[in-house]
């Protein structure tokens, strides 16, 4: 279970004292997900804005002329008590309308977006929404009342993109409580006259991931624009359809850049909800993909080694033992030495219980995984990285002797990457290593010589030979003496 205490909820839905609680379920295999935050603003903007725009607060300054609507027949006679009623009264007042009679005020609000393009009246109705659910996060619950059935009460904050921001925070709240038998395939209402088919959820979700999808490309504003995005993601990533469409919008590579040490109180709130983006997408195979190519892993390692934020740590946690069994990640963790990793954020004093039960429970995975791993899988993995390390196995004569014939599967697959590493990387340490492990194939496999000479290795070898580092040059020297001598007569050879 993860529970959070943050500036800024994701995902929340309802609120106990001045905590605001979403209880959710994830995988479908029964793990709940609590997300706790002592905020007083879910909803609200940014508070980094610049002096001259606009802000909530200006916005509800504003007197709206309710009378010339109805006059216009923009608005109905109820629809005009309603609002006297509610416009600019006490906090308290507006809540205990709230309370007695919450749909009817949401069917106003909602009709206002559909019928008013006037983008004051607009903007002001936005803000009165945020308003009402950053008091109270559940009232979302009250776009979804049997009574509003015949209202659509998506597609307004679709075309009301301060209108972009703040409808695509209020429309993932309203779409993050829906009722769970309102799936794909069904719209969040029927219309009455049957004449306009109504919004569907996947209508929302996609136009929403789009929307998102740019704002991470392009931030419409330079402070806001990203962590607005990674806020929703944060609370829709749930939705199949959401990473559906956000894995084909090739999205999960404009979250990697994020994945970085934090300081400041912002950058930290920014690093978290990015986390549980991946952690969020580590439940689905197709993104697991991309994470596993990319430098996801590298990244996540780094952020926990260097975070004392224990809500950051623990999302990262899990999010490594959720991906630790898919494919080569185990064996890449391993090679990124994140048994040493959990070994050291052990020794630290944590206080979050549910942290150190997380840290555990990814020791043991590891020492599991280590076990199914063989030395030459967690060796052929690190290859394939082309990032070398003098590693123990490196230099373990029986793992050379064990493994030996390994290096012939796929046609000599591992050995020619080994020699690509020679002429592409331009690390020392990893040229270094790479030279070693030709001289080490050809003192151990009983045609190394003649493989290594037909795969064209001595040529980049040779010229390693005269590299400015010396533990390339010391390498390289053994691996041509090898390569003349042959294993018969290098075997004495020591480095």
């Amino acid at each position: 279970m993860i529970k959070e205490t943050s500036n800024l909820a994701v995902g929340t839905v309802g609120v106990s004292s001045q905590d605001d609680i979403y209880n959710g379920k994830e995988n479908g295999k029964g793990q709940t997900v609590k997300f706790i935050s002592h905020s007083n603003r879910v909803l609200g903007f940014f508070t980094a804005m610049d002096q001259a725009e606009l802000t909530t607060e200006q916005v509800l300054r504003r007197d709206i002329p309710w009378e010339t609507y109805m006059s216009t027949k923009l608005i109905s006679g109820t629809s005009l008590q309603l609002l006297r009623r509610y416009d600019h009264r006490p906090e308290n007042h507006r809540a205990q309308l709230l309370d007695d009679d919450g749909p009817s005020y949401v069917r106003v609000f909602v009709r206002v977006l559909r019928d008013i393009f006037k983008e004051d009246t607009v903007e002001y109705v936005l803000a009165l929404i945020d308003e009402m659910l950053a008091a109270n996060p559940k009232r979302a619950r009250l776009f979804h009342d049997s009574t509003l059935a015949d209202e659509d009460t998506y597609e307004p904050f679709l075309r009301n993109w301060f209108i972009q921001e703040k409808s695509c925070k209020i429309l993932a709240l309203i779409v993050s409580v829906r009722p769970k038998n309102q799936n794909s395939t069904v719209s969040n209402g029927e219309a009455s006259n049957g004449n306009k088919p109504f919004t569907t959820i996947d209508d929302v979700l996609i136009g929403l991931v789009k929307w998102l999808c740019e704002q991470l490309k392009k931030p419409s504003h330079p402070i806001r624009g990203v962590p607005t995005a990674i806020n929703c993601l944060a609370t829709l990533l749930k939705e199949p359809v959401v990473r559906s469409s956000f894995v084909q919008a090739d999205g999960v590579k404009l979250l990697v850049p994020l994945i970085s040490p934090a300081s400041t109180q912002q950058s930290i709130q920014l690093l978290y909800e990015t986390c549980l983006c991946i952690w969020l997408l580590s439940y689905y195979e197709p993104a697991i993909e991309y994470l596993a190519t990319s430098r996801t892993l590298p990244r996540l390692i780094d952020v926990v080694k260097s975070s004392t934020k224990e809500k950051v740590v623990r999302v990262v946690v899990l999010t490594l033992k959720n991906l630790m069994s898919k494919g080569t990640l185990g064996a890449q963790m391993v090679d990124l030495q994140l048994p040493q990793v959990v070994q050291s954020l052990k020794a630290q004093a944590w206080s979050d219980e549910d942290l150190l039960e997380a840290l555990n429970s990814l020791e043991e995975v590891l020492k599991d995984n280590i076990k199914k791993l063989s030395s030459f899988d967690v060796y052929k993995q690190e290859v394939l990285l082309g990032h070398l390390d003098w590693s123990p196995m490196h230099k373990d004569r029986i793992f050379w002797r064990e493994n030996i014939t390994n290096f012939e599967e796929n046609d000599f697959q591992i050995l020619r990457v080994i020699i690509t590493i020679l002429d592409t990387s331009s690390d020392p340490r990893t040229l270094a290593v790479a030279c070693y492990d030709l001289s080490q194939f050809i003192q151990h496999h009983p045609a190394g010589r003649i493989i290594v000479t037909d795969l064209k290795a001595k040529e980049r070898v040779m010229k390693l030979m005269n590299h400015e580092n010396a533990e390339v040059t010391k390498n390289a020297l053994l691996c041509i003496q090898r390569l003349f001598l042959g294993a018969k007569y290098a075997s004495f050879l020591q480095v």
